[in-house]
């Protein structure tokens, strides 16, 4: 669908209710396989009585279809164009009964087999526009409408949808109805159906219904009490900010299997990745603040997407913006992960600088000219930019004024769609600010600005000048208005302390900081600290001195980040020698206390070296990375998530012989440090290692899996065995992700995920050509999700060489490939671009 199809039939109706039943099961109490039947009935009135139009209906076959009570002509119907309708009247009334077919993509209704217990489950996921894969739907946000949903299961099976179950009638042997009330007001998007044997745990709390459901075979896994401690914090934080209470009489939350993304925001019926959050194992302070962002995200999600909804997905970055933004608002504010903003800088404004330098980079806020430009949007520039954006305009406003607003504007748009301009209106009234000005700036133009300090010192320790230069890509020369902190942070021991503090707007190429003028000087001057801007920073010869020697010994957690990211992008930007970074690593990180920066910065030291660093000086690079993680193993309490991620570290950097013994050594029960539990999830990271050194065989493999016959560990097999480093089992792996027979979704990602290694490089070396011969093809044939995993996946990344970059340009140089799939190839020829101008600063500082 394109934006202009969307808006005229936006204009023409007005979906006054939708009936739905579906027969998920095989006429026998069974559930169903292959394809489902869905009935749908659709009421809607029309402006233009005697215009066309057409309803989206994506399914197998079509059994019947009546409009007003006349057949429709099912002449030519394709799941791709839908159903016309002609000649409509002013009041309408469609029936359509079709056949739909289950989803193993995670798009549509997904059908799951649990390998434990062989019991089936099934989720829905509608977003962009899947919805059509279940009902006949008028699939766009801003045609909302009330759905009333009927579910004949097995006997045994739970059903769950937006509303909670209000019946249930017998449906023949071994199976029932399920009937749900008439629903609240929602755009198609964001129903829901989900059905299986779901094990469940119910709460109340402030008069909300509140349920937590898994697959039976994980139920001792659902912490039912630390993820409702989490929800219920939400609720309490966002009832309270918002001024508007949740609107329906119940908030369930399902972990499900195979899930593409993290969670997803169906209006009291969200979905979550059960591979990322139910945690079988050990883990630390990182998944578990990671886990309560998501839910945290979601639950902002009832207000700001539900409640109210983007007119169209021009304003897709509004809705993920505000949730990114909120979700870490509320974990900072509510939780006990009180150093949520750090997270955010490290981990998720880290992704959106990423996505913002890339030859794809586009504005906060673009067009969405049709779906497909939608599907590839879900980007680091849509969510953590544009909240980077949000963060920034709450400071220029002022929270209260931004709060004031922002209860107006859901006052005002509850149960209907609104646009960012709408927002604008209700917080310039709030404000008394002028916001366009701001908007223009920062939501309509692209890139990222970096700031420099310019440093003289005067002759007695004090600051001469100060200025700070902002620069700005040659293609994208915007330079902004630039909100920020400036600490001026002294070496008192082994600690930095922020002597001062001073806010200032940066404007233009340069800014003269003259209140620094005649200051004694600062061992390290940070700019943008308290990090108020969407900005990269740079450190003076003088500050970065000091933060190689004291970086640990900075006080506060978010200024430390600040530090680490600023290394970063002088790394990623060819500034700093990867061995550089990785000196400063392995000198820094054992002094840091936040377990979350920990954990990043000990991944992205793993990508320096993988990717930025001279070939020839990689094994040293390795080294050193074992070697600080073998050095803070020991140091590491017994038992503690400092020890597991410090044991993380080894198993990535693990290369040597000797290495490879002591990870065998921990597989066996050897030589394992004291309070270090070997579990499930450990193992499976061992045995991966090991397996992509070819220090394990196939039957090492199948005996993990044997012990651990899960949906959990089939994936984490069929990642090792990907992994089998032989020219034989990369062909083979290839001829599976390449071939036309449909695999699952997980099958798909477990297998992208092994064939390329940082420790394969060579291997993979024969499938960079290979990549461009078929990605046409699998693209064609592909739901979005997994095609656009085989882009990301499977392009050639690692394989850092002019030859990949020509390659590349050939294919880019073909004529006929669709907009989105070029923009996913371009990204990935940035990446090595920039690998291979890294790498040469770090080749020559070898050389120096």
């Amino acid at each position: 669908m394109t934006q202009v199809e969307a808006a005229d039939r936006a204009r023409l109706l007005e979906v006054t209710g939708y009936d739905i039943t579906l027969d998920l099961t095989d006429g026998y109490g069974n559930p169903g396989d292959g394809t489902f039947r869905s009935t749908t009935v659709v009421t809607f009135r029309c402006t233009e009585p005697g215009a066309d139009t057409f309803i989206e209906t994506a399914a197998q076959t079509v059994r019947s279809a009546t409009l007003n009570g006349a057949p429709l002509d099912l002449t030519g119907f394709s799941a791709e164009k839908g159903l016309a309708l002609r000649g409509l009247a002013a009041e309408n009334e469609l029936v359509v009964d079709a056949d739909f077919a289950y989803s193993a993509s995670g798009q549509g209704l997904q059908r799951s087999l649990d390998p434990v217990d062989k019991e089936i489950y099934l989720y829905s996921q509608f977003e962009t526009a899947d919805a059509q894969r279940v009902y006949a739907c008028f699939d766009q946000p801003d045609l909302k409408s009330v759905y009333t949903w009927h579910a004949t299961v097995p006997k045994h099976w739970k059903v769950i949808s937006n509303m909670p179950a209000e019946a249930a009638d017998e449906a023949g042997p071994g199976a029932k109805t399920v009937h749900f009330p008439t629903s609240a007001r929602m755009s198609t998007y964001i129903t829901a159906i989900c059905a299986g044997p779901y094990h469940e745990v119910r709460f109340e709390h402030d008069g909300i219904d509140m349920g937590y459901f898994c697959r039976a075979s994980m139920a001792r896994y659902l912490d039912a009490d630390d993820l409702h401690l989490t929800t219920t914090q939400g609720f309490d934080f966002f009832h309270e900010q918002f001024g508007v209470r949740f609107p329906l009489p119940k908030y369930d939350q399902l972990w499900v299997p195979d899930f593409n993304a993290g969670a997803m925001e169906n209006f009291g019926c969200v979905t979550h990745a059960e591979a990322h959050y139910i945690f079988r194992s050990q883990v630390t302070d990182f998944e578990y603040e990671q886990r309560a962002n998501t839910i945290l995200h979601e639950l902002a999600h009832m207000w700001f997407g539900d409640l109210v909804t983007m007119r169209w997905w021009n304003d897709l970055w509004l809705n993920e913006s505000f949730a990114e933004w909120a979700s870490h608002w509320c974990n900072s504010k509510a939780t006990r992960f009180t150093d949520a903003w750090t997270t955010f800088l490290s981990v998720r404004k880290s992704w959106g600088y990423r996505q913002d330098q890339l030859s794809s980079t586009h504005p906060v806020y673009c067009e969405m000219p049709d779906l497909e430009a939608v599907e590839v949007n879900f980007d680091g520039i849509t969510y953590a930019k544009g909240a980077g954006v949000i963060k920034q305009l709450v400071a220029y406003v002022g929270q209260d004024a931004f709060l004031t607003g922002l209860r107006a504007y859901f006052q005002r748009h509850a149960w209907g769609n609104a646009t960012f301009d709408d927002l604008l209106v209700e917080l310039e009234a709030a404000s008394g600010r002028e916001l366009r000005k701001f908007a223009a700036q920062w939501l309509e133009t692209a890139q990222v600005n970096t700031l420099r300090p310019l440093v003289e010192l005067a002759a007695d320790g004090t600051y001469a000048s100060v200025v700070v230069q902002q620069e700005a890509p040659a293609d994208y020369p915007t330079l902004r208005t630039h909100r920020i902190g400036i600490g001026l942070y002294d070496v008192h021991g082994d600690r930095l302390v922020r002597r001062d503090l001073l806010e200032v707007d940066v404007t233009g190429e340069h800014t003269e900081i003259s209140a620094l003028t005649g200051v004694r000087a600062a061992d390290v001057l940070l700019l943008n600290d308290d990090d108020l801007s969407y900005t990269k920073i740079r450190l003076d010869e003088r500050s970065m001195a000091s933060v190689v020697q004291h970086i640990g010994g900075i006080d506060s957690s978010l200024a430390r980040a600040l530090v680490w990211n600023a290394t970063w992008d002088m790394l990623r930007d060819a500034e700093m020698a990867a061995r550089d970074y990785v000196t400063l690593v392995c000198s820094g990180l054992p002094r840091e206390t936040d377990i979350n920066l920990t954990t990043w910065t000990t991944r992205q030291a793993a990508s320096a070296v993988a990717q930025y660093a001279d070939p020839a000086w990689q094994p040293e690079g390795w080294a050193e990375l074992a070697e600080l993680a073998r050095t803070q193993l020991a140091e590491a309490d017994a038992g503690t998530g400092w020890q597991l991620s410090w044991a993380r570290a080894f198993i990535s950097a693990a290369r040597t012989d000797d290495e490879q013994s002591l990870l065998r050594g921990w597989l066996t029960g050897e030589e394992v440090p004291a309070g270090l539990v070997v579990d499930t999830e450990l193992r499976w990271s061992l045995l991966q290692a090991l397996s992509a050194l070819g220090a394990v065989t196939p039957e090492d493999i199948e005996d993990e899996l044997s012990g651990d016959r899960t949906a959990s560990g089939e994936r984490e097999a069929a990642i090792a065995r990907a992994l089998v480093p032989t020219a034989e089992n990369k062909a083979a792996v290839w001829a599976e992700l390449t071939g036309e027979a449909e695999i699952p979704n997980w099958l798909n990602r477990s297998l992208l995920t092994g064939f390329q290694s940082v420790k394969q490089v060579e291997l993979a070396a024969p499938y960079a050509a290979k990549f461009f011969d078929v990605v046409g093809e699998v693209w064609a044939r592909s739901d979005s999700e997994p095609a656009q995993e085989f882009v990301m996946m499977g392009y050639p990344y690692l394989q850092i060489s002019e030859e990949t970059i020509a390659l590349t340009d050939a294919w880019l140089a073909r004529n006929g490939q669709p907009a989105s799939l070029r923009r996913l190839v371009a990204e990935g020829r940035d990446g090595v671009l920039r690998a291979l101008k890294a790498r040469a600063r770090d080749t020559a500082a070898s050389a120096s």
